[in-house]
């Protein structure tokens, strides 16, 4: 993918960004952090890199609470925004535009490397993640967040069990709802699934991967409720549900610990 300015479907998602309240956001961020905390220490002297910051609010959290972040982001309006956002935070967030097809982000520099929802963007992924590897210091750690095409339903649409769909028919439906920039930037070239993306993380050389029922924890939940709760909590303990889950959860996460 190249960089492309003034796309815009970019402009339509940024107004209804500009919507969602702070609480919301800085919430998600302190929960990010806390699963990350759960197997790694972050200190002062810790480096993090997020690809793909898109609106920026976890470098610009990070920056805010003392964590040292960079950022490498894909699209220019994205970037601007972040500069933005930043500014209403009084801080500068520190995020350069590029791929990460193309860019380096360097070898055994990072102590924790975060990909949310951006992978399935990523049109050579293995690439992708392969310089997320190098680029992670002994025992660094990788969090990863993105699709499930075995998902009933998707973030990507409402089309159901729209993972499914072969490419070209998921192309049709997003450019007939978002216009044809959406395959200049946006398009879900990736639909993973557990399976694949464990398998692939271990043959990579991660010495432990995690998967999202190892890494969430019921008392840290994003809009808890005491359902969630106890349907993660049997889910944990029952290992046949575990697998039904990680088949048709709405996204994979994982953390991998190199």
């Amino acid at each position: 993918m190249k960089v492309h300015y003034h796309l815009r479907h970019v402009e339509g998602y940024l107004r209804q960004q500009s919507g969602i309240k702070p609480e919301a956001i800085e919430s998600q961020f302190e929960k990010t952090i806390l699963r990350i905390k759960k197997f790694k220490d972050i200190t002062p002297d810790t480096k993090i890199l997020e690809i793909g910051t898109g609106t920026g609010w976890f470098p610009i959290l990070c920056k805010k609470t003392g964590i040292h972040c960079e950022g490498l982001e894909i699209c220019p309006q994205f970037v601007e925004y972040a500069k933005g956002l930043g500014r209403g935070y009084d801080v500068e967030p520190d995020i350069r535009l590029g791929n990460i097809e193309d860019s380096d982000i360097g070898s055994s520099k990072y102590d924790v490397i975060i990909a949310l929802s951006t992978f399935e963007h990523v049109e050579h992924w293995r690439m992708g993640i392969q310089k997320v590897f190098d680029a992670l210091k002994p025992e660094g750690l990788f969090y990863f967040y993105s699709t499930n095409k075995f998902s009933l339903v998707s973030g990507e649409s409402a089309f159901p069990c729209y993972g499914l769909l072969p490419d070209k028919w998921r192309y049709w439906i997003q450019t007939f709802r978002r216009g044809e920039d959406i395959m200049k930037l946006g398009i879900d070239f990736n639909q993973f699934n557990h399976f694949q993306l464990n398998r692939f993380f271990r043959t990579l050389g991660f010495s432990k991967v995690f998967d999202q029922f190892d890494v969430l924890d019921a008392d840290n939940l994003v809009n808890p409720t005491s359902r969630k709760r106890a349907v993660l909590r049997m889910i944990q303990r029952v290992d046949p549900l575990k697998r039904i889950a990680l088949t048709l959860s709405p996204g994979t996460l994982f953390i991998c610990m190199k």
